[in-house]
């Protein structure tokens, strides 16, 4: 009887998803939901930064239009801002904010801009990154701002709609979205009939994600994003485990996709998380396509807005850390105003009108003044938490990923440019390595990574399991991982490697999180915040960076004007200044 009540449930639940799917059109208004958290989104006065929260957030497609045509207005007052933090928060943040007319100067603390989606050369030209950028579907914000800085069309290679996972001994599984119709079918057929689930597993998923919220956003989108966001304080491996899901699924497909979003596996990641993603993928077709760059990240992202910046005289200031934030208390000793920032090596002090700090959880740790943890929501900051990564680039002279032909594997000589080589030209995961996520570079993005008469340029990122091994270490188990997901790689010879250890990357996903994570406009009138930290409602990613970068600018342009406008409220602290001294 309970295996014919599951199946059952299984084929109404498939039977339901194929045959009655119908997003309802929507009005984009912001969300009344009372289940977001109050901490995190009151008093937001830009309507366009009030767009990028609640559940039509996801629905809107607009929001790639309103990155690409920037934010539509000029203010009437100019407004000098200082924005410590060059990564990709910073950066669109200082794109909307000169286009709204303001004098904006930015502070980083490394030689080179980006944050966490940094990239460098060595002293020998090789690309060195800080991690593995692969660009989803829905990544609409970023795509709006790569469109903004011409960008888009030339350096981002799209891939087959297919998700491969390599397991030991060479044996490939995927979910393959490509299908003639698109989501939540294409999905759906995915999950049927991919290679890497047993039987018993795929019956178990299906049960679980028939039962799950997605299937109710299908046909009342609200509901299911509210019963979303209800389930950030249990892991996914709770939620998955309730009624159906099997460990099976969990080991063989659910973890590995769970490392390569945040790093953490299913037992530790939340489950609110895991399900926001899917729950793009079964509503956009395009979600789930994948996109990496030409080249580099230095090249293909950050080089273009740097060129936007300066064209409007944006002054970047690099090897510039942040070294105090000045400011005012009031009788209690509870800060009021930010006056400016202490910078470089010598503590030069520099006044704003306005400052922002677009930095991530630790930078921002470091920067705030004790006395900030008086307000709650600069206090909550210290409740989240970061995980380890180490990325390894592994350098070979033959093509890894080539498993059919020995001699196309061996075969370098040539022009082997532009996708020319042999093997796989996507991104991949595997359940048997302790890196989440690979790609080798000279295929999926070879304008910089490819060499002529070399192979492989594999780039992977292990995660806090191998963190703290040495260097040496690390490479030796890449190698020995990567030979045994690729039996045929044995023939082949690292020629060359490098490890970058990040040892706090994004934030924690863990259950419970959410709650801490802070608006952007802040209780000190003055002092802002952005970064892939900060509340909006995607995952720690290039595009939650992009969207706090569009949402901190709208509310400072939404606040700049008018008799009580941080222009006049400025004029009025200089004059006040002034008089005392």
């Amino acid at each position: 009887m309970v295996r014919f009540s599951f199946a059952s449930l299984a084929i109404a639940c498939s039977i339901s998803l194929t045959s009655a799917f119908v997003v309802p059109q929507k009005t984009f208004a912001p969300t009344t939901s009372t289940t977001l958290n109050v901490a995190t989104t009151p008093d937001f006065v830009s309507e366009d930064a009030k767009k990028q929260i609640g559940n039509d957030s996801f629905l809107n497609e607009n929001l790639m239009a309103r990155a690409q045509n920037g934010p539509g207005k000029v203010n009437k007052e100019k407004l000098k801002i200082g924005i410590v933090g060059a990564g990709l928060a910073g950066m669109v943040a200082a794109m909307d904010l000169a286009d709204a007319g303001h004098d904006v100067e930015m502070f980083e603390l490394r030689p080179f801009v980006g944050g966490k989606v940094s990239s460098w050369q060595d002293k020998d030209g090789n690309h060195i990154e800080m991690g593995l950028h692969v660009f989803f579907g829905c990544y609409y914000n970023l795509f709006g701002i790569m469109k903004r800085t011409g960008s888009f069309d030339y350096n981002l290679r799209i891939k087959e709609h297919i998700h491969t996972f390599v397991n030991e001994g060479g044996h490939l599984g995927a979910l393959d979205f490509q299908f003639p119709i698109g989501a939540p079918v294409s999905g759906l057929q995915a999950f049927f009939k991919t290679e890497q689930l047993e039987p018993i597993d795929k019956f178990h998923n299906a049960v679980r994600l028939g039962t799950s919220p997605i299937v109710r956003a299908l046909v009342d989108f609200d509901g299911g994003m509210d019963m979303v966001r209800d389930l950030d304080d249990i892991t996914f491996t709770e939620w998955f485990t309730q009624l159906g899901g099997s460990r099976g699924s969990l080991d063989r497909m659910w973890d590995p996709i769970a490392y390569a979003l945040g790093f953490i596996d299913c037992d530790h990641i939340s489950a609110r998380a895991m399900l926001t993603i899917f729950m793009l993928f079964a509503i956009r077709t395009e979600a789930s396509v994948l996109r990496m760059l030409e080249g580099s990240p230095q090249t293909g992202l950050h080089d273009p807005i740097i060129a936007y910046l300066e064209e409007r005289g944006v002054k970047i200031n690099l090897k510039s850390a942040c070294r105090d934030i000045v400011h005012e208390v009031d009788e209690n000793g509870l800060p009021t105003r930010v006056k400016g920032i202490k910078v470089g090596p010598k503590n030069e002090y520099r006044e704003f009108d306005v400052v922002v700090g677009a930095l991530d959880v630790p930078g921002i740790k470091k920067v705030l003044p004790e006395n900030f943890r008086k307000y709650p929501m600069f206090d909550n900051i210290y409740n989240l938490d970061t995980v380890p990564i180490a990325t390894v680039q592994l350098r070979f002279d033959g093509w890894v990923t080539e498993m059919q032909d020995d001699v196309a594997m061996m075969d370098v000589s040539g022009d082997k440019s532009d996708g020319k080589a042999p093997g796989i030209d996507n991104l991949l995961y595997s359940a048997d390595a302790e890196f989440s996520c690979f790609a080798d570079l000279a295929l999926t993005s070879p304008g910089e990574y490819y060499k002529e008469g070399e192979g492989s340029l594999i780039q992977a990122v292990f995660d806090e399991r191998a963190f703290g091994r040495s260097e040496e270490q690390i490479v030796k188990d890449a190698i020995d991982q990567v030979n045994a997901l690729f039996p045929s790689s044995k023939k082949l010879k690292c020629t060359w490697s490098s490890v970058v250890k990040l040892g706090q990357s994004l934030y924690r996903e863990k259950p419970g999180q959410d709650k801490f994570r802070p608006k952007q406009a802040t209780p000190i009138e003055n002092f802002f915040l952005a970064g892939s930290y900060t509340y909006q409602d995607y995952l720690d990613s290039m595009e939650g960076a992009t969207r706090s970068g569009l949402m901190v600018a709208d509310e400072i342009i939404a606040r700049a004007d008018g008799p009580n406008g941080l222009a006049a409220k400025a004029r009025a602290n200089a004059a006040a200044t002034e008089a005392s001294a």
